[in-house]
């Protein structure tokens, strides 16, 4: 798994690990980027198959130990030591996880992180929720960008898979973001590929996990901790939706930034 996934790079020192949820890009940590580059060196990544980078190899299918091996070699072919801290949201906050359980990461902050449901794969109302929200900017893309150029508009089509307070995306980004979720070209694979996160209790880092109370798209039932750490700080943020960059950016970055300390 030599393919390097595409990243954007901001700031010095440190370096700092974003990684996003299904379905979108780099662009998501676009909020508080720049008020992370001001302390640390930051790399947002497009997950494989996601945004600007290529899908896994033929063959390999976009489980988290494939992700994760795919992330460490792209680590190595960018001369980046390991352990690193580790940011992620959704998926990515999944993954952050489960480099920290194999020893890639020196600290991890998860917002809303996948994979802490009970059962072996994700509630049949994730599933819908993410395959409606696909099928609508794949079949209908007009209708959807109309709805995302609107205000309103995008604040409903956001309410669930991303932010309560969608009319604090731009139009132009918003629509950026469907073209992305439309264009993914692992998201079927990957959504399938969603497992249970175990073994937690081989985490001996840091570990920072925050779930919005806003999050309607993995509530409260996707919110266990019995695979989590004990050393976990738990956090349930008012205001906070599921992707809350856009929500309170600054709270976020400061979260992120004494996660990663």
């Amino acid at each position: 798994m030599s393919t390097t996934w595409h990243y954007v790079e901001r700031g010095s020192g440190r370096p700092l690990i974003l990684l996003h949820g299904i379905g979108l890009s780099h662009a998501s940590w676009a909020p508080v980027l720049d008020r992370l580059a001001v302390h640390r060196r930051v790399l947002a990544f497009d997950l494989a198959g996601f945004g600007q980078s290529p899908s896994l190899p033929r063959g390999t299918a976009p489980t988290h130990e494939n992700l994760l091996a795919s992330l460490t070699q792209t680590f190595a072919n960018l001369g980046l030591d390991t352990p690193v801290d580790i940011v992620g949201n959704s998926l990515g906050g999944q993954l952050a996880l489960v480099a920290a359980r194999e020893g890639v990461a020196r600290s991890v902050v998860a917002l809303s992180p996948a994979g802490l449901w009970a059962g072996r794969h994700a509630p049949p109302q994730v599933r819908l929720t993410l395959k409606a929200t696909r099928l609508l900017v794949k079949r209908m893309p007009r209708l959807a960008d109309g709805l995302l150029h609107s205000p309103i508009g995008r604040t409903l089509a956001f309410a669930l898979p991303m932010t309560s307070r969608g009319w604090r995306v731009d139009s132009e980004e918003a629509v950026a973001i469907g073209k992305v979720f439309r264009e993914a070209a692992e998201f079927e694979t990957t959504l399938a590929a969603a497992e249970r996160f175990t073994g937690g209790s081989r985490i001996h880092v840091p570990v920072t996990v925050a779930f919005g109370a806003r999050d309607w798209l993995l509530t409260r039932s996707c919110q266990h901790r019995d695979e989590l750490p004990a050393q976990t700080r738990w956090l349930r943020p008012r205001g906070w939706g599921h992707v809350p960059m856009w929500d309170d950016p600054e709270a976020v970055a400061q979260l992120i930034l004494e996660g990663t300390a």
